[in-house]
C-alpha cells in the first residue's frame, strides 16, 4: 500500500504566540491561526507552537492540539510528568473545551447536541467523514450566541451565526465536521465547504476560536480557567 504524501506547505507566520498563564510547570498559550502545532515532516513546514516555544522552554510538550486555521488557547506541559498527567485529564475527558465560530448561513436551532460518529477518509486525505459503521463517537454541543452579518474585504455581506461549541469527544476536525454535517460549515474551512460561502479570492481566515479552557492544574490540584478573547468580529 502507498504511502499518503501530504504536499501541504504552510505559509508564514508573522504573529507571535501570546502566553496567557506561565508557572513551572506548565504553560497556556494563545496561538495564532496559521501556525502548524506541531513542524511537520516537509522541512518547509519547520515554524510550528512547539518549535517556537522549545527555544523559551527546552524540554516543553504540548498536551493537545489545533488545527493549523484555528486560534486558541493551547496547554503546554513544561515537563514530561507534567505533560503525562494533564493529557490523561484529556483522555478522562475532565477538561472543558469552549470554542466560538462563525457560521455560513443563519442557524435556525437556538442550541442542540450534534452526535455524529467520525472515521479517516481513506479516499480524501486529509479529510474526515460521518460514518456511522466504522466511525468513532463524537459529541458536541452548540448554542446560538447571535444571527448577523460578516463583511468580507470585498464589500460583500454574508449571514453568518455566532455559536459557542463545546466538544464532548476530541476527534479530528470534529468540530469542523460537526458543523458541516448541521448544513452550516464554518466560515473560512478549507476543508468542509466554509470557503464555497465567499466569492472567490476573498476568502477569511478559519473563523474557529479555542476561547475557554477548565481543567485541574496537576501539582497544586486548583481548578484553572483561562481564557481568551475572539480575534474576529462579524460585523
Amino acid at each position: 500500500m502507498a504511502s499518503i504524501v501530504d504536499h501541504f506547505i504552510a505559509p508564514p507566520c508573522e504573529e507571535s504566540i501570546e502566553i496567557l498563564y506561565q508557572d513551572d510547570a506548565l504553560v497556556v498559550i494563545n496561538k495564532p491561526s496559521g501556525l502548524l502545532s506541531l513542524s511537520g515532516k516537509n522541512p518547509q513546514n519547520w515554524d510550528s507552537v512547539h518549535y517556537r516555544l522549545v527555544q523559551q522552554f527546552p524540554g516543553c510538550l504540548l498536551v493537545h492540539r489545533l488545527d493549523f486555521g484555528t486560534s486558541g488557547l493551547m496547554l503546554v506541559g513544561l515537563n514530561k510528568m507534567v505533560t503525562a498527567a494533564l493529557s490523561q485529564q484529556f483522555s478522562e475527558r475532565s477538561v472543558d473545551k469552549t470554542y466560538h465560530a462563525l457560521l455560513c448561513g443563519h442557524l435556525p436551532e437556538n442550541s442542540g447536541m450534534i452526535d455524529a460518529p467520525i472515521a479517516k477518509d481513506p479516499q480524501h486525505f486529509p479529510l474526515m467523514r460521518i460514518d456511522a459503521t466504522t466511525g468513532k463517537p463524537a459529541q458536541s454541543h452548540f448554542e446560538v450566541e447571535q444571527r448577523t452579518e460578516f463583511r468580507l474585504i470585498t464589500g460583500q455581506s454574508l449571514p453568518v451565526t455566532q455559536v459557542k461549541l463545546s466538544p464532548l469527544t476530541g476527534r479530528t476536525h470534529q468540530l469542523r465536521l460537526h458543523c458541516q454535517y448541521l448544513g452550516f460549515p464554518i466560515l473560512g474551512c478549507d476543508l468542509y465547504g466554509g470557503r464555497d460561502y465567499t466569492e472567490q479570492g476573498s476568502h477569511p481566515r478559519l473563523m474557529l476560536h479555542a476561547s475557554v479552557l477548565r481543567f485541574q492544574h496537576p501539582l497544586s490540584g486548583l481548578s484553572m480557567t483561562i481564557e481568551s478573547p475572539l480575534p474576529f468580529s462579524p460585523f
